[in-house]
């Protein structure tokens, strides 16, 4: 390490004001600081000195996301060898990897498209690279199918960076998230490749591959049907008539058979990253032990998903859809309601930064997710339209708590 960091001081004054390659110096001090610990500290006051900066915040999102990260890639090799009829003897291991294989390079179309935009505005802009990117560029791909086009995941990358983020002003500007932004771009342009509706069946050649056949891929003849496809458990609860019975629904059998220790695993089809729960939660602990995450937020997201479903509970009948009758608990693991409460609803610039901003910007995120999700049946998931509404609110509720803080003291000021 003494070695590489000599011959990166060697190379640094080329990069510096002065220096032949002065422009590119964002996208040298990005790869210098990314390697060794900066130098630079805050040399006047006012200040609080700790070993927090930007670059250590986002790197432990970016550690509280390796759990659904990793449970995606067993997840979408569980699900293909269901529809090989193979999940029952295939080992974890090929199952991970014949996951990973199919998750990955949507990961790295995400983040190469985005870190290209993210070098190309600085470079532009003449100010250091951000790693905020390092956060989106894992959270956009963990919230779409496993089926879509890489050059659809370029797309929606590139629209979540630049309009989301970089006509704003950067990281620290924008007013909503930009992982979500790219997503609802996909979301209404290509709603039918959104949808993951595709079939999980890919051609493979075993001629070409002998030492593959068996492991990390399948063989589309020993397949059980010609293409597999399924309805995830929202579209299946979201069919249920009126008056209907929504656990039954989901435990019809079938491909379509969704227990609830099943759903809170997250072994069931959906967006890369989104099914588990539990994987979640684990990442839900990380950012809270290490106070990088808001527990309030995620906290009253679920209170208030909970809440509203147990309302919609009480006003369930026979004329109603049901959908009403759907279980909180249910609601909780269903989706991407987890994912959003920890991961999404919490990031720090587009949430609401006042303590008790974020009590109510969080509840109503779940409100609105369960409102919109039982309600609307073109929108059968929420989290994702939720949080984004919220988003352009985050500022007033922030406004009209500390205009409130404001009154109570000047009250208590003059009496």
């Amino acid at each position: 390490m003494k070695f590489l960091l000599k011959l990166l001081e060697k190379q640094d004054p080329l990069f510096h004001k002065g220096g032949k390659l002065e422009k590119l110096f964002p996208l040298w001090d990005a790869q210098s600081t990314f390697l060794f610990t900066p130098d630079e500290v805050t040399e006047k006051g006012p200040h609080v000195r700790d070993s927090i900066d930007l670059k250590r915040l986002m790197i432990t999102v970016v550690m509280a996301l390796i759990p659904p990260t990793l449970f995606s890639f067993y997840n979408t090799g569980y699900q293909m060898a269901v529809a090989y009829g193979e999940h029952e003897v295939l080992s974890f291991w090929q199952m991970f990897a014949n996951g990973a294989i199919a998750n990955l390079p949507i990961i790295l179309v995400s983040y190469a498209t985005g870190g290209l935009w993210e070098g190309l505005f600085a470079v532009i802009r003449r100010h250091k690279i951000s790693e905020g990117f390092l956060v989106t560029g894992l959270l956009f791909p963990l919230t779409l199918p496993v089926t879509i086009p890489l050059w659809q995941v370029a797309v929606g990358v590139s629209f979540g960076v630049v309009i989301g983020k970089e006509i704003f002003g950067g990281t620290g500007m924008n007013i909503m998230n930009p992982a979500l932004t790219g997503r609802v771009f996909l979301f209404f342009s290509f709603p039918a490749d959104i949808s993951g509706a595709k079939v999980w069946i890919r051609e493979f050649h075993p001629e070409r591959f002998p030492y593959l056949d068996g492991f990390m891929f399948h063989d589309a003849s020993r397949a059980l049907v010609d293409g597999y496809t399924g309805a995830t458990a929202l579209l299946t609860v979201a069919d249920v008539g009126k008056g209907g019975n929504p656990i039954a629904a989901l435990s019809n059998g079938g491909f379509a058979n969704f227990e609830f220790l099943d759903l809170f695993i997250g072994l069931v089809p959906g967006s890369m990253g989104e099914t588990s729960a539990l994987a979640c939660l684990i990442g839900a602990a990380i950012l809270i032990a290490t106070g990088v995450g808001s527990w309030q937020i995620i906290v009253s997201t679920i209170a208030g998903g909970f809440g509203m479903a147990f309302f919609l509970n009480l006003v369930a009948g026979p004329e109603l859809p049901g959908f009403l009758a759907l279980p909180p608990l249910y609601h909780l693991v269903m989706g991407g309601f987890m994912f959003g409460a920890v991961y999404m609803a919490t990031d720090p610039v587009s949430a609401a930064g006042t303590t008790g901003g974020k009590w109510i910007y969080g509840f109503l995120v779940g409100v609105l997710c369960i409102l919109i999700r039982v309600w609307n049946p073109a929108y059968p998931e929420g989290m994702m339209l939720a949080i984004l509404f919220m988003n352009i609110f985050a500022p007033l509720i922030d406004h009209f708590v500390m205009q409130r803080n404001i009154n109570r003291r000047l009250k208590r000021a003059t009496q």
